[in-house]
């Protein structure tokens, strides 16, 4: 069904966005979009504030552990259980942590907290939980599910990314995850007459040109080529080389591509931009925050991040000046030697039910609804009434709603016959495609935390310049093996 539009994000929506989104669960593996945790949220008692009385005749009850569903506010969140209940027929209980989630979700399954839907979003943490069997194989409720064995609403082959090492699936997706990508400034590219570079050398005569060739037009040479948040998403660029982030399986062993040999180069390519001073030289201490204002302050001209950010970048300009010359663009990764592009995919969000939930008919009920158009237009709008109203099929938002960025845990999802009411962002849906196209899960270890705090510690001493790449990578390896977190 077409419906009418409207609204679109404010300024100030995305405003909130730009606050919130470094501030998510687990930044490392969870898109941006997933904000809840930088919001005023909902109390973190044991006795959540969200609570849906409307099943109490009913009889139904679902409590739910979720670090990015819900409402924005303790009001918000009392609403949108109610809701959530009303459409079920259940009695829902939504536990929404102010912060320290990840904390919460180990302690909710290590003391046997009685939850019967918990949301996580880290692929190793999946494993470690199925190796202490305290979630449950859903396996056999997915492909008896005429709702989740649609292919149309999850496709098939997602489903992989749930399955344990003996192939059962222990999750359901609660919305779609994107990917990171060179984000660039097309209007730059097009006022230095440059194209979209496609190989390392290309790369670096754009950012060269970014930092030199005053592409705000300002008189000042006060640009950079690029910044990044730390080693945060640079797997765009570290593409060149043919080296995929964190694990690579060979003939059974763990290895890490960013702690190899083959790294040396790229290491040195970003020490080169450093000294030149054609990269930001606060990439080390950036937090995404820092990284997206300077972005959108024109003071650089490409950065590393997520291809929803191209869309929300665009709109807030645009909302500034409905004349700007801005123009954020997603941009494929450098191909490699062999011509493969390798994109970080960021691990799903899901939702698993543990394996002492007092009420797991009522988990695999939700479950199925929140593929739905209902629950789609719960998890992106909210609530009718609150977040958004309806009159005569055009959707309108509500102060509340823009403040929410038609994000209650869903701002993308897989069921293809669920639309939106609103148009996407600019730019967003042909950096989505390159996400589709190109985009693939990283190898996630229940060592890799471990391992990724030596990787980060060395490689940012090498792209930086404070030690040479050589010996960064070889004090790398010597780390890693000490620990026992690499097998060669």
């Amino acid at each position: 069904m077409k419906l009418k539009m409207t609204a679109v994000l404010s300024a100030t929506a995305i405003g909130a966005l730009l606050l919130s989104a470094c501030g998510s669960t687990n930044e490392a593996s969870s898109s941006p979009s997933s904000s809840a945790s930088g919001s005023a949220e909902a109390s973190t008692s044991a006795e959540p504030a969200g609570s849906s009385q409307a099943a109490d005749t009913v009889g139904g009850k679902l409590a739910i552990l979720t670090g990015n569903v819900g409402g924005k506010t303790p009001e918000g969140n009392e609403k949108f259980a109610k809701a959530l209940g009303d459409k079920l027929g259940m009695d829902v209980t939504l536990d929404k942590p102010a912060s320290d989630y990840d904390q919460k979700v180990l302690t909710a399954l290590g003391s046997g907290a009685k939850y019967d839907l918990i949301e996580v979003s880290d692929l190793a943490k999946l494993n470690t939980f199925i190796d202490q069997g305290v979630v449950t194989d859903l396996t056999d409720f997915v492909k008896q599910s005429s709702v989740l064995s649609d292919p149309s609403v999850i496709p098939s082959a997602e489903w992989d990314q749930l399955k344990g090492e003996d192939g059962k699936i222990y999750g359901v997706f609660s919305k779609f995850q994107g990917a990171t990508m060179p984000i660039v400034r097309k209007d730059w590219l097009n006022k230095l007459n440059l194209q979209e570079p496609k190989t390392l050398d290309e790369l670096y005569n754009v950012l060269k040109a970014f930092k030199e060739n005053d592409p705000d037009g300002n008189g000042k040479a006060d640009t950079y080529g690029l910044s990044t948040s730390g080693l945060y998403d640079i797997q765009g660029i570290m593409s060149a080389a043919g080296l995929k982030y964190r694990y690579v399986m060979k003939d059974g062993k763990r290895t890490i591509p960013y702690a190899s040999d083959a790294a040396i180069p790229m290491y040195e390519w970003f020490a080169k931009l450093v000294k030149e001073g054609i990269m930001d030289p606060n990439f080390v201490t950036n937090d995404t925050a820092k990284m997206r204002n300077l972005f959108l302050a024109d003071r650089v001209g490409m950065i590393t991040y997520w291809d929803a950010w191209v869309g929300m970048f665009n709109s807030l300009k645009q909302q500034e000046n409905p004349n700007t010359t801005f123009d954020a663009e997603g941009m494929a990764s450098i191909p490699g030697p062999d011509g493969t592009i390798l994109m970080r995919r960021g691990d799903p969000d899901f939702w698993i039910i543990p394996k002492n939930a007092p009420h797991p008919d009522a988990a695999k009920k939700f479950l199925e609804f929140w593929q739905s158009q209902d629950g789609i237009t719960l998890g992106s709008l909210g609530v009718e009434g609150y977040d958004y109203t309806v009159d005569n099929g055009t959707y309108t938002l509500t102060d509340v709603g823009k403040q929410a960025n038609m994000d209650h845990g869903v701002p993308y999802w897989y069921n293809s016959s669920v639309k939106s009411p609103f148009p996407p962002l600019p730019g967003v849906e042909d950096a989505m495609a390159l996400s589709k196209q190109y985009a693939t899960l990283e190898v996630s270890l229940s060592t890799w935390p471990d391992a990724e705090k030596i990787v980060t510690n060395y490689a940012l001493k090498a792209m930086s310049g404070q030690m040479p790449a050589k010996d960064a990578v070889a004090q790398m390896q010597k780390e890693l093996k000490a620990a026992n977190l690499i097998d060669e």
